[in-house]
């Protein structure tokens, strides 16, 4: 059975201890999914919400929910984040767009959380900016594609290219 590093003998929550670990490149690749009507998914690709740039939008947002990981989720520890990159796909078949964060840094302790955030925030931004026309959108899929470094080794989702 394996142990949670989150929480001590007794039960308790903690914040590991990554003092005594190397620093050492680690990446992490999420991807999520945001659903939405036709007319919706056109007005995105053709940039015509009074809103504004979605995508643009969704992209900064992204990487400033990245970058604030530790603020949203209690036991992250707060990184200095080396890049963030986030892009969209849209999928006209399915009226949808996926999303894909890559974060990066030299550090002692992974960066799955802060992909994670990225993917989660660019989602909702798109959300945001699209709910006064579409209010049935949904969020789905949001998951690890896969990471690198630290001692857990490398990570891939079986399935991903």
């Amino acid at each position: 059975m394996s142990t949670f590093t989150h929480i001590d003998a007794d039960g308790r929550v903690r914040m590991v201890d990554v003092s005594d670990k190397q620093p050492t490149l680690r990446i992490a690749l999420a991807e999520g999914r945001i659903s939405m009507n036709p007319e919706t998914f056109e007005k995105i690709r053709d940039n015509r919400l009074q809103k504004g740039n979605v995508v643009e939008t969704a992209r900064i947002a992204g990487i400033m929910g990245a970058k604030r990981t530790a603020d949203l989720i209690p036991m992250c520890h707060p990184l200095n984040l080396t890049h963030v990159h986030i892009d969209f796909f849209p999928e006209a078949a399915t009226h949808s767009i996926r999303i894909e964060a890559r974060a990066k840094i030299i550090d002692q302790t992974g960066v799955e959380m802060e992909a994670l955030s990225a993917v989660s925030v660019a989602a909702l931004t798109i959300y945001d900016m699209c709910k006064a026309s579409d209010k049935e959108m949904v969020i789905s899929d949001i998951r690890l594609l896969e990471k690198s470094g630290g001692k857990s080794g490398p990570f891939k989702r079986s399935g991903t290219p």
